[in-house]
């Protein structure tokens, strides 16, 4: 699907330009997410979402660019609160829940719980995505926020946007950096042919990470802490593959593991950012999940053999 800029349509943004061509039903953020993973394309070259178009520059888009109708309903699933009060809630999410729902994945996920939880969520931020800022993969575990209200969520969807989050996680990685900290700063993109994966490219956008080595088990493996200061899809996955040193468990960029795990081992540990109505600086810490020290300990036995 193809669509032409005319002369009178020039100088607008893309996503604005695509939201008053195509049919209502689909929203700025949508085609904004379609634009970041590289399903639409300006005379065949990637561009922002804030790109202005040209008379005469040529769209491309999914012959279907259109959002799956989901219903929602709220469930009774048992959240680990660690702060909430009227303006936002901070969770601890278990590894193995989805943040948001999805075509094929509607039932059991973050919102749904707090749909059941917060009675005042619906519509925050977008049906699907109601109060939510930021996210986590499926097999991530750790800290979150969630905004209650729409004061919240401006505030909260601009501390992180303007960088002002400190987010902190720990990872345990193959191998031994040469390296005991460091910054890694490159450009990811959506991988050409494979949807669910990132990938180092040139036209990507920059992410950038700092990282620190805590512990290393001989050159068996290592515990991390992973300072992102941008957040981009996959970012420390995509990061710690990229040094040579990929996240254990992570099925989709890593490689055989020194000890048996489940799920990649990265938790988001520690979240600090302002209190959207009191202005305060707040921390939170998530402990580390059982399964993650259980991958500790079996990993100091291996390496004191």
């Amino acid at each position: 699907m193809t669509i032409k800029v005319g002369k009178n349509e020039a100088g607008q943004r893309l996503d604005l330009f695509l939201l008053s061509r195509l049919p209502k039903v689909i929203s700025r953020s949508f085609l904004q997410k379609l634009i970041r993973d590289g399903q639409i394309k300006v005379n065949d070259r990637l561009e922002k979402p804030s790109y202005k178009v040209k008379a005469n520059d040529v769209i491309t888009l999914p012959d279907r660019p259109m959002p799956h109708q989901i219903e929602i309903s709220p469930e009774p699933i048992e959240l680990n609160v660690l702060y909430e009060d009227s303006d936002i809630i901070v969770v601890n999410k278990p590894a193995g829940m989805i943040v948001h729902p999805i075509p094929s994945h509607t039932s059991g996920t973050l919102v749904n719980a707090l749909l059941y939880h917060c009675k005042d969520l619906q519509g925050i931020g977008g049906e699907l995505r109601p109060g939510i800022v930021h996210r986590l993969d499926k097999d991530t575990s750790g800290v979150m926020v969630v905004a209650k209200n729409d004061l919240a969520h401006r505030s909260l969807s601009q501390q992180f946007k303007n960088r002002e989050v400190f987010k902190m996680y720990l990872t345990l990685v193959q191998g031994k950096p040469e390296k005991t900290e460091g910054e890694i700063q490159i450009s990811v993109a959506r991988h050409p042919t494979l949807r669910v994966k990132m990938t180092v490219a040139s036209e990507g956008r920059i992410a950038v990470t700092f990282y620190k080595v805590l512990k290393s088990f001989d050159d068996l493996a290592s515990l991390v802490a992973a300072y992102p200061k941008t957040g981009r899809t996959h970012q420390i996955r995509v990061h710690m593959k990229y040094i040579k040193h990929p996240i254990l468990g992570d099925k989709l960029y890593g490689r055989a593991d020194p000890v048996p795990v489940e799920r990649q081992m990265l938790h988001a540990a520690i979240l600090q950012f302002r209190h959207p109505r009191r202005n305060e600086r707040m921390k939170f810490i998530a402990p580390l999940p059982e399964d993650f020290k259980d991958a500790l300990r079996r990993l100091h036995e291996e390496s004191s053999k």
